[in-house]
């Protein structure tokens, strides 16, 4: 996999919103404060948090309205007449979806966008039909952050069909970039998973026996957080042994229940992946179950940055926490200004995401660095 290009601070308005959009954009004095998602604690700020950069992936001429499916046409999402559509996909008792869902509405309000929500509660039917009726209810442009990545081809197709632009947030549907969608903005999964693995290692030192906690089927998290912790165990770390995967439906409650089996049917795995922090929530309370101690007799990693699960990492329950950030409200409104002006979108745009270890995790609580 390339190496994330990484992207200068902007101007002093968009250094303050955290967000950039293009490598255009992200021009000045040379302050580089968006790195690699594996940086050090001290570039773990709330500023740096929601830098977004570009990927080597974006390619070709920006997303503008112009351009979208043969052309839409332009709006003022600022008018306070636009109604702008946000379909949730899974409830806001999740830590990540309740921060991304206020992320959403706090933009919304500061720019006096016209907002109409639904919540599909993790079924995608729902949001199916929840964005149908967001269409129906008048709902000009779209943010979606979609249940899983196959699904929502009959809400795309109304509102391809209707002329009805649709940005997609921290999942990526099934498509065409500037057709069927406008840009996916979201975090380098698959970089995620190469940077549990390479914690694990160093917390087991080399040598392993892993089962991993996989998320819900169907959609580009679970699959890039798989392949991206195979990949590198498979390339870097011989003397780890996946010895079981299986999906935990990035819920704490099946994450328990799964971990549970997998004790019983493993007793010698000592390491766990968690491909989310309410899976390893789960995972711990299984561990203890079983009469052994998380973090001691079986290391975790985990994905997410939730606060309950990087206070974990600080008590030594588990050995790191790889933030996904679901700050979006800023870029995601950011970019349907662009969209609708002349700088457009870029096809991916990839958000700073924070490394929490037992070197950091306490001062990032105390900082307020976590969701």
């Amino acid at each position: 996999m390339k190496t994330l290009p990484r992207a200068k601070t902007l101007a002093a308005a968009m250094l303050t919103a955290g967000l950039c959009l293009s490598a255009a954009a992200c021009t000045n004095s040379g302050n580089d404060s968006a790195k690699s998602p594996s940086s050090s604690a001290s570039d773990n700020t709330a500023a740096a948090q929601q830098v977004a950069t570009p990927t080597d992936s974006a390619s070709g001429p920006a997303c503008t309205a112009d351009r979208y499916a043969g052309g839409v046409a332009k709006l003022n999402i600022t008018d306070g007449k636009t109604v702008v559509g946000f379909s949730q996909s899974e409830s806001t008792s999740n830590p990540f979806r309740a921060t991304e869902t206020k992320s959403i509405e706090n933009e919304a309000k500061r720019l006096g966008v016209k907002l109409i929500e639904r919540n599909a509660n993790a079924d995608v039917n729902a949001q199916n039909s929840q964005i149908q009726d967001m269409i129906a209810q008048g709902a000009k442009v779209l943010i979606v952050a979609p249940e899983n990545s196959d699904g929502l081809g009959p809400a795309l197709a109304e509102a391809k069909s209707k002329k009805i632009p649709v940005l997609t947030i921290d999942r990526t549907v099934t498509g065409t970039a500037c057709t069927d969608f406008i840009a996916f903005i979201g975090s380098n999964f698959y970089g995620q998973a190469q940077i549990a693995a390479d914690d694990l290692n160093t917390a087991t030192g080399g040598n392993a026996h892993v089962a991993i906690l996989t998320g819900t089927p169907g959609n580009n998290v679970t699959t890039d957080r798989t392949k991206g912790f195979q990949d590198q165990v498979k390339a870097k770390y011989p003397n780890i042994k996946i010895v079981a995967s299986q999906t935990g439906n990035f819920a704490q409650t099946d994450g328990q229940k799964v971990m549970e089996q997998l004790l019983q049917a493993h007793s010698d795995i000592n390491a766990v992946y968690a491909e989310n922090d309410e899976m390893a929530l789960g995972a711990i309370q299984a561990i203890r179950s079983a009469g052994k101690t998380p973090g001691k007799d079986v290391k975790i990693v985990t994905i997410d940055g939730i606060q309950q699960m990087v206070q974990n990492v600080a008590d030594g329950l588990a050995v790191a926490d790889i933030e996904t950030n679901p700050r979006f409200g800023p870029l995601a409104f950011q970019s349907l200004q662009n969209f609708y002006g002349t700088a457009g979108v870029q096809d991916k745009v990839i958000i700073k995401d924070g490394h929490f270890t037992t070197a950091n995790a306490k001062q990032a609580l105390a900082q307020g660095l976590v969701y």
